[in-house]
């Protein structure tokens, strides 16, 4: 199962064609892409005091929970779930992961990090168990500091994923052919169940 997750301003259904070049018709791979509400996950800045964004981002978090939930009642393991974000879906996708840890197919921030002010406090209860976490962005993206993304991939180290980073010049604020590489190898072997 691939969840992806759209960023300011866009829709599920704008995702939804990123999520079709990465399962690339493959019918072993469910596809779900979740709407915002008015296109928006939670009001403020990811850097933001996180009680900024509440009850927003508690909600959007609710969202990534029940159908990461359903998937596992209907027998989809965890490990064969892939969560994948683009700017403020990837700073929720990532969020997800940190707060609720296990062995995910994997977890894929595009031009995203870690929710909260740089150094903040955060609960490291769990372990990611040696899942994939892909971090990619440039190194001037407008609207994620590098530093959070370089403070992203030390936590999601300390709670066990593999961290694989890329930070690129000159891509922008976009989403290029060597991501979306990498979020379709994540799909491919999610759905082989390897």
């Amino acid at each position: 199962m691939l969840l992806l997750l759209h960023g300011r301003g866009a829709s599920a259904e704008d995702i939804y064609s990123l999520g079709d070049a990465a399962a690339a018709g493959n019918p072993d791979v469910a596809i779900a892409a979740p709407q915002a509400a008015g296109g928006t996950w939670y009001p403020q800045r990811f850097l933001s005091p996180v009680a900024r964004n509440e009850p927003y981002l508690s909600s959007a978090l609710g969202v990534i929970a029940n159908l990461v939930a359903e998937a596992s009642e209907n027998r989809i393991r965890f490990d064969r779930i892939v969560i994948a974000g683009f700017s403020q879906g990837a700073c929720l996708a990532l969020e997800f992961a940190c707060r609720h840890p296990r062995r995910y197919g994997g977890i894929v921030g595009l031009s995203g990090a870690l929710i909260g002010p740089p150094g903040g406090t955060r609960s490291m209860a769990g372990s990611l168990d040696g899942a994939p976490v892909y971090l990619g962005c440039d190194e001037n993206d407008a609207h994620i500091p590098l530093a959070s993304v370089e403070e992203s991939a030390s936590i999601f180290t300390k709670l066990g994923a593999q961290v694989t980073k890329t930070i690129f010049t000159g891509l922008g604020h976009t989403v290029n052919a060597e991501e979306l590489g990498v979020l379709k190898g994540l799909v491919e072997k999610a759905a082989a169940g390897s």
